[in-house]
């Protein structure tokens, strides 16, 4: 698949950035320069909510409007998925066509997480309608294929690396694994009604993180998963890791870092050798008159889990070294917050 010229598919590194202020960004990574805004408009207008507090503990997104929740790149790096209020729109890379290529519709409220599986096949989502959904990119029809209900809406749906396994985390508490291959599912609750925010594993399959409204990161290992396996969970470690909700957890390419992100200002890394910090990311002004600066929302590793970047409340998304806590560029253009980012600087073979 041949990206044209100047496009942003036609870059080996592709950073977008998304969030209240109905656009999506596309930036050049080393220098900061912004290539590329498409606006992610809608037909329902509700101006988008500042950050919040649910009932429950989850963080608030706003009940209708034009707001990007997630995004998230096609393995073969031809499209962007934009996740938004009752909506996935897709916007080709490869071409300079502002408007979105497929859309994705049916879903009565926000839909919270997207992702791919690896060979591009299927399209997996998560809502507030308690929903997860996988999608056939493949087919003409543009409903999905199927659904797994959960009791409570759903804040972060990731995928296995085996690609045979979803996670599903909801505002109750629970964290759910629904088998695709046999659509059985197990449960597990780390803390009774505290929102899960976040999960993820990590690309050797060894550990499981999820991170809460109460700030806490909890990790398992993960055992079996392979041909008709079950995956396992043993618990590992638990980590208060904020003060605040935690909002994002992410596992390095390296399997080597985990990094959290929370409403307390900071990114913290940690070691996954001994769950030791290792860099705290802090967008706290030094300035005692001025305000907070706003919740840090989502983060994404570098290919060569050197680099991370991070999207914010005040309007920034950031590169930072990951050794040093140094920022080295910050990505300045929306007008309001940025809660999500996709970052690919994988060179296809």
């Amino acid at each position: 698949m041949n990206a044209a010229q100047g496009t942003v598919g036609s870059d080996p590194v592709i950073l977008a950035t998304a969030g209240y202020d109905h656009t999506v960004r596309f930036w050049q990574a080393h220098s900061g320069i912004c290539t590329r805004t498409v606006q992610h408009q809608d037909s329902v207008s509700s101006p988008a909510a500042p950050p919040g507090p649910l009932p429950g503990g989850g963080p608030l997104l706003s009940p209708g409007g034009a707001q990007v929740n997630a995004l998230e790149i096609t393995p073969d790096r031809s499209m962007i998925a934009a996740a938004g209020y009752q909506h996935i729109r897709m916007y080709d890379l490869n071409s300079n066509n502002p408007n979105p290529v497929i859309n994705y519709d049916g879903v009565s409220k926000n839909i919270t997480s997207v992702g791919f599986h690896e060979d591009g096949r299927w399209m997996y989502t998560g809502g507030e309608d308690c929903m997860a959904r996988i999608w056939d990119l493949r087919s003409r029809n543009l409903q999905c294929q199927r659904i797994f209900q959960v009791n409570a809406p759903i804040n972060c749906v990731c995928l296995h690396p085996n690609q045979a396994e979803l996670i599903v985390g909801d505002q109750s508490g629970a964290i759910h694994i629904w088998d695709l291959k046999t659509d059985h599912n197990e449960q597990l609750i780390p803390e009774p009604e505290v929102s899960v925010n976040s999960v993820h594993i990590d690309p050797d399959a060894s550990y499981m993180a999820a991170v809460n409204s109460s700030g806490n990161c909890y990790v398992w290992n993960l055992t079996g998963g392979i041909g008709e396996e079950v995956t396992q969970l043993i618990p590992k470690t638990k980590i208060p890791a904020h003060n605040r909700y935690a909002l994002q957890c992410k596992f390095s390419p390296d399997s080597t870092l985990l990094a959290t992100c929370s409403a307390d200002q900071t990114c913290k890394i940690w070691r996954t050798s001994n769950f030791s910090l290792m860099t705290e990311l802090s967008i706290k002004s030094n300035n005692p008159g001025e305000t907070s600066r706003g919740w840090m929302w989502d983060c994404a590793f570098s290919g060569d889990s050197q680099y991370i970047v991070t999207a914010s409340s005040d309007n920034l998304a950031r590169l930072w070294c990951v050794e040093t806590g140094e920022i080295k560029r910050e990505y300045s253009g929306h007008q309001k917050a940025v809660v999500c980012l996709a970052f690919n600087d994988s060179v296809l073979g």
